[in-house]
């Protein structure tokens, strides 16, 4: 092989080691951005799965409309015999005026997002939205900074309960509360 020979190889060889680098450092960004997304997703994930096992037990204790007025009935019968019933039997209102209560292992509880916002939306004779109701709630317990999403799904699932009714105007989602039967 000759010197010119020798030196276009060269040449070709450091073209494609620069190419190859260049490639490589490429799809090294490509799969960090992509990591740092799964690690978002990852972290979204455990937060879900957190609140479902947090929650886990509350779909069973609540009562599905029919039982309510059902139980509405047994309660009047009950308070008229003389006792105090609350409205579901079995079950204690958590408390919502900034009160706690304790847990089993002496850890204190925070109130249900669901109370709160029953609480807040029983404050207004007219309708609300979800951001009207998430900034009241801000700023009424600094402490709680749901998203914007997880208010929508608190307030959606006190919809499917029969606590709380939904309706559009125009093109904004209003919420109101349900009237309490009253005895």
């Amino acid at each position: 092989m000759t010197s010119q020979s020798t030196a276009t190889v060269r040449s070709r060889l450091v073209e494609q080691a620069a190419s190859d680098l260049e490639e490589n450092r490429r799809q090294q960004r490509e799969l960090t951005e992509r990591m740092a997304v799964l690690q978002q997703e990852e972290a979204l994930l455990t937060d879900i799965l957190n609140l479902a096992q947090r929650y886990e037990g509350i779909a069973d204790r609540s009562p599905l409309p029919e039982q309510l007025r059902d139980e509405s009935v047994t309660a009047k019968t009950q308070r008229t015999s003389g006792g105090t019933a609350s409205r579901r039997s079995g079950r204690t209102a958590a408390p919502v005026s900034g009160r706690t209560k304790t847990g089993a292992k002496g850890k204190k509880q925070r109130p249900l997002l669901s109370d709160l916002l029953l609480e807040l939306l029983g404050r207004h004779d007219d309708a609300c939205t979800a951001a009207d109701l998430r900034d009241e709630l801000l700023e009424a317990h600094p402490d709680r900074n749901p998203t914007p999403q997880v208010v929508r799904n608190t307030l959606e699932s006190l919809v499917a309960k029969g606590r709380i009714r939904r309706h559009k105007e125009q093109r904004s989602v209003m919420y109101t509360a349900v009237p309490e039967a009253k005895s």
